[in-house]
């Protein structure tokens, strides 16, 4: 529970200064809505007009969400709770930051209520569907793996941890060989030293924030793990327990949008890969107009902040299979060989691995026969030579008896040599996007 507590410690920092204004049920539907300027930056209702999200899963690994909330009844799926061990993946009072998955899934796929849905809050991608997984406290491997398995293909980690793991890498890993896009925040402490997971491992796509000027916000970590930026400031929520509301501040919002637009992409976009769908996102970023100029990707704003509206429209070649995510390296469980594009896959390497092995063991085999057909061809020579010796009565043979001697064997070549494909960027870096205005004209 330490842990659980530790992790929490910098997630939660998404609602700055706790909750930093709890708002009533009686709050006036125009006033929530006035407060949710993100959706009004982002073009929601323009975007909703092409793509609601409808048919696309996000898995929530945070502290669990709260599925009877007005805004989000109907959204959320059944889950798992890796703390307790079972299928309630509800909140409880125990964490450090109960409320913080909810906020969370509402930013992604909270549909508001009453009449036209008119009350409440509204998530970026209002038909998506959310997968609550209720982390463990010790790593994320597990339930990476489960939010894969069962049906996610976007994956929203608005969390972190100091501790590198092994067995986390090789769940993004996993994540990505499934075509599951893998979604985190960059932190909330200002800095550009920060080192944690699960931002630096390969596969995930790293997330910023900024305010409502489109300027990076000023607690947002940076570092050359930032692909994308989006809103994190003044940012409306659905609460913990009952139908709270929250407003509060920090990338993990950023992240969780990003992972909506994701979605409302999957959903157009059925047959683009996860990378693909990345290379969207990143391919219609824009910049403010004070960061005009940038060599991109910038440590603190990567491409720039992403406009769902041109990503669901613009014409943009479907790019290479990974985009601009890193792919893992080798050693992860796959794509582990398939470091750039055009290398090997990780199931062809295994299978070469395999028929190596097997030729290999063919000529081990071939040198032990030689071995005992050249033992056999001895003996009989030596056989043959007493009996002749014998039947002459001599101590020796006739003179001029051939002498039998042993001829040295070739040296030993290696029977396969592997080839090794060149490594190449798998992303070529397009030229800097234009700077449109922020929030985006419709």
């Amino acid at each position: 529970m330490a842990f659980t507590r530790t992790v929490r410690a910098l997630s939660a920092a998404a609602l700055t200064g706790g909750l930093i204004l709890v708002v009533a049920p009686a709050a006036s539907a125009d006033q929530t809505r006035r407060d949710q300027w993100a959706l009004d930056t982002l073009q929601a209702q323009a975007v909703w007009k092409i793509s609601k999200g409808k048919g696309v899963t996000v898995a929530v690994i945070d502290s669990g969400v709260n599925a009877t909330h007005v805004d989000l009844k109907g959204n959320v799926l059944k889950g798992h709770d890796f703390q307790d061990g079972d299928d309630d993946s509800s909140p409880e009072a125990t964490d450090s930051s109960p409320e913080h998955g909810t906020a969370m899934a509402s930013v992604i796929a909270a549909h508001g209520h009453g009449a036209g849905a008119e009350d409440g809050v509204m998530g970026l991608a209002p038909e998506a569907k959310i997968l609550p997984i209720r982390d463990g406290g010790v790593g994320y491997a597990d339930e990476i793996r489960y939010a894969v398995d069962h049906g996610a293909s976007v994956i929203n980690m608005s969390v972190s941890t100091t501790r590198e793991s092994s067995e986390d890498r090789d769940a993004v890993a996993y994540a990505l060989k499934k075509d599951v896009l893998v979604v985190t925040a960059s932190g909330n402490s200002g800095r550009g030293d920060v080192v944690d997971y699960p931002k630096k491992y390969p596969g995930v796509l790293t997330v910023g924030g900024v305010d409502r000027d489109g300027e990076i916000w000023t607690g947002s970590d940076y570092g050359p793990e930032v692909l994308l930026t989006a809103p994190a400031t003044r940012i409306v929520h659905a609460g913990w327990p009952g139908n709270k509301l929250s407003i509060g501040d920090g990338t993990s919002d950023a992240a969780a949008f990003v992972s909506a637009a994701a979605a409302l992409l999957r959903s157009k976009f059925p047959d683009l890969t996860a990378g693909q769908i990345a290379n969207r996102l990143v391919k219609t970023a824009t910049l403010p107009s004070s960061a005009k100029g940038l060599s991109l990707p910038d440590e603190k704003y990567g491409y720039g902040s992403i406009r769902p509206l041109a990503a669901l429209t613009e014409d943009i070649p479907a790019g290479s299979k990974y985009g601009p995510l890193k792919a893992p390296e080798a050693g992860s469980e796959s794509p582990s060989t398939a470091a750039t594009a055009g290398s090997p896959g990780a199931d062809d390497t295994a299978a070469q691995k395999k028929a190596d092995q097997k030729q290999m063991l063919f000529f081990v085999v071939l040198g032990v026969v030689a071995l005992v057909v050249v033992g056999l061809i001895v003996l009989l020579i030596v056989k043959k030579s007493r009996r002749n010796k014998n039947n002459s009565g001599g101590s020796g043979g006739p003179a001029g008896y051939p002498q039998y001697g042993q001829q040295s064997a070739p040296p030993h070549q290696n029977p396969y040599q592997q080839q090794v494909a060149p490594q190449q960027n798998p992303y070529q870096q397009q030229s800097t996007p234009p700077h449109g205005q922020w929030p985006p004209q419709q």
